[in-house]
């Protein structure tokens, strides 16, 4: 990996609406069935709102029903960096952008094949490149 992002809070204020800023820069969560991208089915890959690096494509998104979009694997094992969270009384592992340290949501053990894992990500954090047509 390069060198990490990083940039001061206010640059990233700049940068981000007040709820990117909340979910990638503080750790938030968008309220379910919020999210722009939910329901989304259109093909493309999906990149991290504060720096662009590709995190998921299309190709491995599934309806989870949880009101956020679900993903079964990060388009590469190396752009995505995992943390401990216990901020709910209990031990989550948070999904975190190997680029910027931007929070993207959680992983659970409850997902389809072929990895059995949902990561569940906040539409917030993400921003998709379409696929040509």
């Amino acid at each position: 990996m390069s060198d990490k992002i990083t940039k001061t809070d206010l640059e990233w204020r700049q940068q981000l609406t007040p709820e990117q800023f909340h979910v990638t820069r503080e750790k938030g969560t968008e309220r379910a069935f919020s999210g722009k991208y939910a329901d989304s089915k259109t093909p493309g890959i999906y990149v991290c709102i504060c720096c662009g690096a590709p995190l998921y494509s299309s190709e491995d998104k599934f309806d989870s029903g949880t009101g956020w979009p679900s993903y079964t694997r990060p388009v590469n094992e190396a752009a995505i960096i995992t943390e401990d969270d216990a901020s709910y009384g209990y031990v989550r592992t948070e999904l975190m952008c190997a680029a910027c340290d931007a929070h993207l949501g959680h992983v659970f053990p409850d997902g389809p094949a072929p990895t059995g894992q949902r990561h569940c990500i906040n539409s917030a954090s993400l921003k998709l490149k379409e696929e040509d047509s």
